[in-house]
């Protein structure tokens, strides 16, 4: 029941100067994320800003990339929320707006425990058909989801993968042995996805394959077709692009790149602001150095 094997992108929103979503600009994102390999779609994820739009704006990227990409490849709705009965609404309207799976994040702020952390996640499977990622990050939310409650949302019908960001490559670890390999893992972090793969993984959620798609997309092909020391070479050549674009909170150094690109991702949702003039020169050397302006 995986709904991709390979690299999906963590794809961002782009916005007008006024502060509107781009949807010119959105379309010119998706196009080169398909010319250059790419397995899946993430829209509204962290990186899509999805925290500072609205319900409304929301589904409506949904609504579009869903019709734009037209079943090419996976379209994954961000869907995730700290409220189980607004997420339950949400991952429904979500679902009728097109998206092929749902990718939902951990409570945020307003913490569980794991019973209550299951039943977050099962509430909100069990109200739609189509399949879910849970989604592991608690350097940003604050709460992990470790490998035992892994193995117990596994066993709900449609919840089929994790995206795992927790950065504890032992957690990765324990949580493939216990779930098998019917239940997907993806990396989260971009420095460690071919680790990742090497433990069982099966693919990648990318940011940096925002700006860099082919090389994601053959790290992983590589990686998984048998050439594990190809995979692991572009997994290192990478390295110094993916620090620069985490060099501060994502998505504002690869919204950066992005622009530097010439693809007119435009600004920031407060509280995320572009980042400072001796990380855009980071940005701008290390893009440069990777051949991407």
């Amino acid at each position: 029941m995986a709904i991709f094997t390979g690299s999906a992108v963590a794809l961002v929103t782009p916005f007008k100067p006024d502060g509107a979503v781009n949807f010119d600009s959105f379309a010119k994102l998706i196009d080169f994320q398909l010319k250059n390999g790419t397995d899946a779609f993430v829209i509204c994820g962290t990186t899509g800003e999805a925290s500072t739009l609205t319900d409304e704006e929301q589904l409506e990227c949904i609504r579009f990339a869903a019709e734009y990409v037209n079943k090419r490849v996976p379209v994954i709705a961000g869907a995730g929320s700290n409220d189980t009965a607004h997420g339950v609404n949400l991952c429904r309207l979500a679902e009728r707006s097109g998206a092929d799976a749902l990718l939902l994040v951990t409570p945020y702020y307003n913490k569980c425990s794991q019973r209550g952390l299951v039943k977050h996640f099962t509430a909100q499977a069990d109200a739609v058909n189509v399949p879910v990622v849970v989604y592991s990050v608690p350097s940003r939310t604050g709460l992990n989801i470790p490998p035992k409650t892994a193995l117990e949302l596994s066993k709900t019908k449609n919840i089929v993968g994790i995206k795992e960001a927790s950065g504890d490559i032992v957690q990765v670890a324990e949580i493939i042995r216990l779930c098998g390999p019917d239940f997907a893992v993806y990396s989260g972090n971009d420095d460690y996805t071919v680790p990742l793969l090497s433990l069982g993984g099966i693919g990648v959620i990318s940011v940096v394959a925002n700006v860099a798609p082919k090389q994601v997309h053959d790290m992983v092909t590589k990686f998984l077709g048998g050439d594990t020391a190809g995979g692991a070479r572009l997994q290192l050549d990478i390295l110094p692009l993916t620090r620069a674009l985490f060099c501060e909170v994502s998505p504002g150094p690869v919204k950066a790149a992005l622009n530097m690109m010439g693809y007119n991702a435009g600004g920031y949702r407060m509280p995320v602001c572009e980042p400072e003039e001796s990380s855009m020169e980071l940005i701008r050397r290390e893009m440069i150095s990777y051949g991407l302006i």
